[in-house]
């Protein structure tokens, strides 16, 4: 998958989100989450140091509103934006490429794992039937492979919706909790104990 940003671009992108308007931390990681279409999402480690920085080039300026810490671009800033306008357009057109990359690989993906499944399908509908004459181990046999695929669609829809809603949460600039995560194994590991006991009576 390819970067988001290249080296240097999102120092001088940052400037360019504080010139439309002053935002503090969460905003300015929501507002490009949302402007990459949810293929990046900086953490507070990446985004703080820069704008430490920018504020120590005296581009920008910090203020406290409540418990919130307030960026607001300088003339300074505003001047060194406008010398480098040229350098913005290629920035805004470089992430509007790699936003079409990312959806266009993910689009292929799927149809791969699509054609996939289809082969699947197509070789379990053409396998030739048994033609020993079946007996009731045979018929358990079935069954609990037709039970098989049913856990086993069901753990993947568990995880397909599951993973979802973790990836949009975080793309729209929401926090993902350890404690959260930490709830999610131990439920996992409960679940996955008590089939095996299951199993095993």
């Amino acid at each position: 998958m390819p970067p988001v940003f290249s080296h240097g671009d999102l120092r001088l992108y940052l400037l360019n989100l504080l010139a439309e308007t002053p935002r503090h931390g969460y905003d300015i990681m929501q507002s490009l989450a949302e402007r990459t279409g949810g293929t990046y999402t900086p953490s507070a480690g990446t985004i703080y140091p820069r704008l430490a920085k920018l504020e120590d080039e005296g581009l920008v300026t910090k203020t406290t509103d409540g418990r919130k810490t307030v960026y607001e671009i300088t003339d300074a800033g505003r001047a060194e934006l406008q010398e480098r306008a040229g350098d913005i357009e290629g920035i805004e057109a470089g992430l509007a490429d790699t936003v079409r990359l990312i959806a266009d690989e993910v689009r292929l993906n799927v149809r791969e794992a699509m054609r996939s499944l289809r082969a699947d399908l197509a070789a379990a509908a053409t396998q030739a039937p048994r033609e020993s004459p079946t007996t009731a181990s045979d018929d358990a046999r079935v069954r609990s492979r037709e039970q098989l695929q049913r856990a086993e669609a069901a753990i993947a829809e568990f995880r397909g919706r599951v993973r979802g809603e973790l990836r949009t949460h975080v793309a729209r600039g929401g926090e993902l909790a350890s404690d959260v995560v930490d709830a999610l194994n131990t439920s996992l590991d409960d679940a996955a104990r008590a089939i095996g006991e299951a199993l095993r009576r």
